[in-house]
């Protein structure tokens, strides 16, 4: 849900990622090769694109790392796609290795690390509601 400030004014979603790399062209390539995005400033995600009713972002806050590892950030991009077997069967194609799977119902999700060692959640929204 949308967060709202006084005055009425209100949050409307999640605005971007930024973080620090060591080869930022390297890893722009590869979040355009690999996952196919790509942007201006970098990978760009228009939510117009998004298939599904009732889309949303969600910012998740932890006790400890265990759920990021191996992911070395410290933190983890979830990424939305429209066909979670077939991204990743494409991703397998390209040599990508795929840390895990699951299927919770309400969604399917795979992990993979970029080449930064940020660990990326892909995440398949299979139910057309908020949770």
């Amino acid at each position: 849900m949308a967060g709202q400030a006084s005055g009425g004014a209100r949050i409307t979603g999640l605005g971007g990622i930024f973080y620090i790399v060591k080869d930022p062209a390297a890893s722009r390539a590869w979040y355009r090769d690999v996952l196919g995005i790509d942007g201006e400033y970098g990978p760009q995600l228009a939510w117009a694109d998004e298939p599904r009713a009732h889309p949303y972002s969600l910012i998740s806050h932890f006790g400890d790392d265990g759920y990021i590892k191996p992911g070395t950030g410290g933190f983890m991009i979830n990424l939305r796609v429209d066909d979670l077997d077939g991204f990743v069967a494409a991703l397998r194609a390209k040599g990508v290795d795929i840390l895990g799977q699951a299927d919770e119902g309400y969604g399917k999700f795979a992990w993979l690390l970029d080449p930064d060692g940020v660990k990326i959640e892909l995440w398949e929204q299979v139910e057309d509601r908020l949770p």
